[in-house]
């Protein structure tokens, strides 16, 4: 309830983790390793980096079966091909669900993830209780996201390490043949990229 006095501005703490990351830039800057605009030039460019990346890569996947080919032969020059900048020391690999068969992406030590391509994992991918149970009891997982394969698909667990990081790449759903790309990339989520849920028609209707 506002008490008829104007509310004073409350300093937002920094955390010891933005704190250092700071220093570090003053540092950068202060030897002239690095300007300010150098920076804000890269942290700009990591922003850019999201799962809508992706989706692209899907959605033209599902629309050109040579391109599905390539991307799942060479996903880093698929995805140049379609400019994104996928540059990263580990390999970038995607994996098809098939209707026999559903993929879920997991990194069990940390949290490698394919971030050149999809940008920052979500909070709950880096968890202890993610990265412990999805290769445990990945269904009771995908359950609480809402999803769950038939009894009769098999689930395989891709766990990311340093040298290879993976994407799933989704089926298309069921009534969506007169989707053009753009309308098809906006089924696919995140999570879908991880294999916590798939793409569905259902969502794009609903919007």
């Amino acid at each position: 309830m506002s008490d008829g006095h104007p509310h004073e501005e409350v300093p937002q703490e920094r955390s010891p983790y933005a704190a250092r990351i700071r220093a570090m830039e003053d540092l950068l800057v202060g030897k002239g390793v690095l300007t300010e605009a150098e920076i804000q030039d890269r942290i700009e460019y990591m922003e850019s980096r999201t799962p809508a990346n992706g989706a692209k890569l899907v959605a033209r996947a599902w629309t050109d079966p040579a391109f599905k080919e390539r991307l799942l032969s060479n996903a880093k020059a698929a995805a140049r091909e379609l400019g994104l900048d996928p540059t990263h020391e580990a390999e970038f690999i995607a994996v098809e669900n098939k209707p026999e068969v559903h993929n879920l992406i997991v990194c069990t030590l940390c949290s490698c993830y394919p971030r050149a391509v999809l940008g920052r994992p979500p909070d709950w991918y880096k968890s202890f209780e993610y990265r412990s149970r999805a290769v445990r009891e990945p269904r009771a997982v995908m359950r609480e996201f809402g999803f769950e394969p038939e009894e009769n698909v098999e689930v395989a667990v891709f766990d990311s390490t340093a040298d290879v990081r993976y994407m799933v790449l989704p089926m298309r759903p069921e009534r969506t043949e007169g989707m053009d790309e753009e309308e098809l990339a906006a089924l696919v989520t995140r999570d879908a990229l991880v294999g916590v849920s798939v793409p569905r028609f259902e969502d794009a209707a609903a919007n």
